[in-house]
């Protein structure tokens, strides 16, 4: 599987945002990816707080998924992407959503643990996500399963995706600069392809809000691409040999003796 990676910095005006998109979008096609990985928040990224989220939502048939939905129609393109999902009757979920070729939407998935952290409140204006059983998305022998940015520091989310069957995890981010920030982003990334021998692909929202550094990590803990700092695509090529062959010499899986069972269910 070609698989690319997708990097730039989102603002608060949702159109020019799918603009930057589309650029994205053309590289990749051109490019013969089988898939493009999108940042987190790709809808709307600012400075206006929790509460700028209701006031930018939208549900998932609306201007912008419909947009990106169309481009992937256009371009032949199955393209994975974060948006700020509307919720009836409550605060916005942080959703990443699935599109295939056609611009259909395939899955979702609703950020589970929410950036309270660093001194950033993300659940006063944002809902978590229900714990439920993992939307995987198939391509060959590859399974790929979606995480949220901060469910990187919980390792438990992504073993839970491997214990339903994935072998391929895909990180949408838009992971906040600050002391310390790239280096926790890049090793945690790094971690979670080694502990579960799966790749791992990084979609990073990148200046002026975010750490940029995009990447895709094997098996075996290996970056195989890393985006730097600037707007662009990176590719990499996913075999599932090489992840038979890391699990054959490092069965962690096999070995272990623990089972990931979630603190509750909403």
């Amino acid at each position: 599987m070609r698989i690319a990676s997708g990097q730039f910095g989102a603002g608060t005006d949702s159109r020019e945002n799918l603009r930057l998109i589309a650029r994205l979008m053309e590289v990749a096609a051109l490019g013969n990816a089988d898939l493009l990985v999108l940042p987190e928040s790709s809808l709307y990224a600012g400075t206006g707080g929790p509460s700028a989220m209701a006031e930018v939502a939208e549900p998932l048939d609306g201007p912008f998924i419909s947009g990106v939905g169309a481009l992937a129609r256009d371009l032949n393109l199955p393209v994975v992407v974060g948006t700020t999902e509307a919720s009836h009757g409550g605060l916005p979920y942080n959703t990443i959503v699935a599109l295939d070729a056609r611009g259909e939407v395939l899955g979702t998935y609703r950020k589970v643990h929410l950036y309270d952290a660093f001194g950033h409140r993300e659940s006063d204006g944002t809902r978590p996500g229900s714990i439920s059983a993992p939307y995987l998305l198939s391509h060959g022998q590859l399974r790929l399963g979606m995480l949220t940015c901060y469910d990187l520091r919980f390792p438990e989310s992504a073993r839970y995706l491997v214990d339903a069957g994935a072998n391929v995890l895909l990180l949408p981010a838009n992971w906040i600069r600050g002391p310390g920030k790239e280096d926790h982003f890049n090793t945690l990334v790094r971690a979670r392809a080694i502990e579960n021998t799966s790749y791992v692909v990084a979609a990073n929202q990148c200046g002026p809000f975010a750490t940029a550094y995009s990447m895709v990590v094997d098996p075996f803990g290996v970056v195989i691409v890393n985006a730097g700092e600037g707007p662009g695509v990176v590719f990499a090529e996913l075999e599932p040999e090489r992840i038979a062959a890391v699990r054959t010499r490092v069965p962690a899986l096999q070995n272990r003796r623990f089972t990931v069972i979630p603190k509750h269910s909403d």
